[in-house]
């Protein structure tokens, strides 16, 4: 979707308060803007003595179908005791509409950084992801996206042709081993998977650790194989790797089945999260936050080093993949 001169620049704080105010909320403090660069996420104190977050969404990325999609998912899982930050519902709607911007209030709730080399805390996220897929089982989402090649890989090798950040003398070599691992992707996906609702970005930053876990932002949430929600816990070596999959492993096989087919897209998972993150740093540049906060992506050093990245990724791609215990 073409965001061409788009930008928050009027998000200006009267009209955020001026939003908030049209849902009956009303900010005591200043609102503190949060790390979120695709949408706008702020937290605030209001007159009731509660801390609340709220988050505009970039327009014409999620259309309001796909937004409540989201956020009737979440609720779903809420139901089912499931810890996870869900949208408040205002006279009955969890998505606002203020002049030309969506909102959605949240609670605000803190937490520390889990430990992704916590076994203990690899145990509990494991079995909630389990719990999470079994209800993401139930039925598929029918407005948003199902991961696959186009969206991942073709989609951001035309954006990234179309860009102008690759520094000439890089382009022919860039681009060619670009299409080779595009073409060993291809190769090494397969939809051997029955598709689940996906948390979609679970990465080690989504998750808080309170008196357990606690699962935020479904932002990117869409249907998918049940590893996409795991591939990004794990660290280190293969065999520190390894260990950590056997713990996530053995907590969610309490509550549901995982198939040990989908091992061999972990290293293809993580050639796509690669080629689609430079194409949305490419499609996000004239956002003036995208700048400011990613300044090497202009340098040539870090096309250099994307280079390299392709060939380890390459290579990562024809080793054998990760495999767990007999039981599995």
């Amino acid at each position: 979707m073409t965001q061409q001169g788009f930008s928050f620049s009027d998000l200006t704080p009267d009209l955020l308060l001026d939003a908030l105010e049209s849902v009956g909320v009303r900010a005591e403090s200043g609102l503190l803007a949060l790390n979120s660069y695709e949408n706008r996420v702020y937290q605030f104190k209001a007159e009731d003595g509660e801390r609340y977050v709220v988050k505009f969404y970039r327009p014409q990325r999620w259309t309001n179908e796909q937004i409540q999609e989201e956020h009737d998912f979440t609720h779903e899982l809420v139901t089912q005791e499931i810890p996870i930050a869900a949208p408040i519902a205002f006279a009955g709607e969890t998505l606002h509409h203020y002049q030309h911007h969506r909102f959605t209030v949240f609670p605000s709730l803190g937490g520390r950084q889990f430990e992704v080399d916590n076994f203990d805390q690899l145990e509990w996220v494991g079995r909630f992801l389990g719990r999470i897929h079994r209800a993401g089982q139930s039925k598929s989402f029918i407005h948003r996206p199902t991961m696959g090649l186009d969206e991942y890989l073709h989609q951001p090798r035309k954006i990234l042709e179309n860009a102008d950040f690759i520094p000439d003398h890089l382009k022919n070599v860039f681009f060619s081993d670009l299409d080779l691992l595009i073409r060993e992707l291809s190769q090494h996906w397969h939809t051997d998977w029955q598709s689940v609702r996906l948390h979609g970005d679970c990465h080690p930053g989504n998750i808080l650790w309170r008196d357990g876990p606690l699962f935020v932002d479904l932002d990117d949430a869409r249907n998918g194989p049940a590893v996409q929600d795991l591939w990004m816990l794990l660290n280190g070596d293969r065999h520190e790797q390894m260990a950590q999959l056997d713990t996530l492993l053995e907590a969610y096989s309490e509550f549901a089945d995982f198939n040990p087919k989908e091992l061999q897209l972990i290293e293809p998972l993580r050639g796509l999260r690669m080629v689609h993150y430079m194409a949305w740093l490419a499609k996000r540049w004239q956002d003036p936050a995208f700048p400011r906060a990613f300044p090497w992506f202009a340098d040539a050093k870090y096309w250099e080093g994307q280079v390299l990245s392709f060939k380890e990724q390459l290579a990562a791609l024809n080793e054998p993949p990760l495999q767990l215990m007999p039981q599995w």
